[in-house]
């Protein structure tokens, strides 16, 4: 890295990097010494070490809050969901990661596609500035969704509120069927959110890094590592 680009990516010579801890399959949470753990912060790691930058981790318990850090150059960098909502605000690398979404339905459901949910009458929890709430909010025509602080809170409401669906992560939404009777994971998936790597706007030096960082990580075996390494199932590396 070259001397020019240290300010361009970290102005105050700490490299802060974001990291969304409802997102559980890219941030395990902490170890004994309170290190984050995961494919997220392992890539942090990565990415300070090839810099020479010191390392600072920002932990935040929602996308959105994330979001905000990064778009604000609260954060230098952070590792959530691009979307086009988000990438008009936030400068995002390629993909490096792709995580299915789609819904459960609760026992009796007469839903048995996706395709059936976006009817009158179907209310979605789905956890709010998520980036498949922001697909969502985009996509479906008649079905309601109802917001709610983050992933777990998201399966409170559709119990609670006896919903018609949830919309999730597929490998959280395994996780939750296990432990809901009756409950069912539909086939398929709505879309894949595609984990990237944001930058606040306006450094493009830093973008250009970022971008060559990302492709790197994935064609170099990096991701497909650390995916293995933490046992994440349900994700793949992006294409």
């Amino acid at each position: 890295m070259t001397n020019e680009l240290a300010p361009a990516l970290a102005p105050s010579g700490r490299l802060r990097v974001g990291l969304n801890y409802s997102n559980f399959l890219l941030v395990l949470g902490d170890d004994a010494n309170g290190e984050p753990r995961g494919i997220a912060p392992d890539l942090g790691r990565e990415l300070a070490r090839r810099t020479g930058l010191a390392l600072e981790f920002v932990k935040f318990d929602g996308a959105g809050k994330l979001f905000d850090a990064v778009k604000s150059a609260a954060c230098d960098v952070g590792f959530l969901g691009a979307e086009p909502q988000r990438s008009d605000e936030v400068a995002f690398s390629p993909a490096y990661l792709e995580i299915p979404v789609t819904f459960l339905v609760p026992a009796g459901s007469p839903i048995r596609t996706i395709a059936e949910v976006d009817r009158e009458g179907v209310r979605v929890a789905v956890s709010e500035r998520s980036a498949y709430d922001l697909y969502l909010t985009r996509t479906l025509k008649k079905a309601k969704l109802l917001r709610a602080q983050g992933i777990p809170a998201s399966y409170d409401v559709f119990v609670a509120q006896k919903l018609e669906a949830l919309a999730g992560l597929k490998p959280k939404l395994v996780e939750e069927a296990e432990r809901t009777p009756g409950a069912r994971v539909l086939d398929g998936q709505i879309t894949g959110v595609q984990q990237a790597i944001g930058a606040p706007k306006g450094r493009a030096a830093a973008a250009k890094y970022l971008r060559e960082f990302a492709e790197d990580v994935k064609q170099s075996g990096f991701v497909a590592r650390a995916i293995e390494r933490h046992g994440v199932r349900g994700v793949k590396v992006a294409t």
